[in-house]
């Protein structure tokens, strides 16, 4: 199979809901104030919470096909993630710089915003 396949025909990973409902809000799938989580809203919501990561960075992730996203650079340098687990090396790999998640002062900047 192509990588471009695998991209639209991957498994879920298993930090997400769907793929584990009943670690992540019970069975029924309930999310946040007892909203029904679907896949799709739970992507934008893991999409919306790592960007508040990634912004002092300078990057940016984007939802793409079903299951996989692309990391931006703000110069347009990409990569295609197929989820969490990989992003933090594509980051480190398009800044060129190892990258710290827990870093005391990109959890300053973030907390700033």
């Amino acid at each position: 199979m192509c990588g471009l396949c695998g991209v639209f025909g991957g498994e879920r990973h298993w930090t997400e809901r769907a793929a584990s409902p009943a670690i992540f809000g019970g069975p029924d799938g309930d999310g946040p104030e007892g909203r029904r989580m679907t896949p799709a809203r739970e992507r934008q919501e893991r999409v919306r919470l790592v960007n508040r990561v990634l912004d002092p960075l300078g990057l940016v992730l984007v939802e793409w096909a079903a299951s996989s996203y692309v990391l931006r650079t703000k110069t347009g340098r990409s990569e295609v993630v197929s989820d969490l687990g990989g992003l933090w090396p594509a980051a480190e790999r398009l800044l060129g710089r190892p990258c710290d998640p827990l870093d005391p002062g990109l959890l300053a900047r973030i907390a700033r915003t």
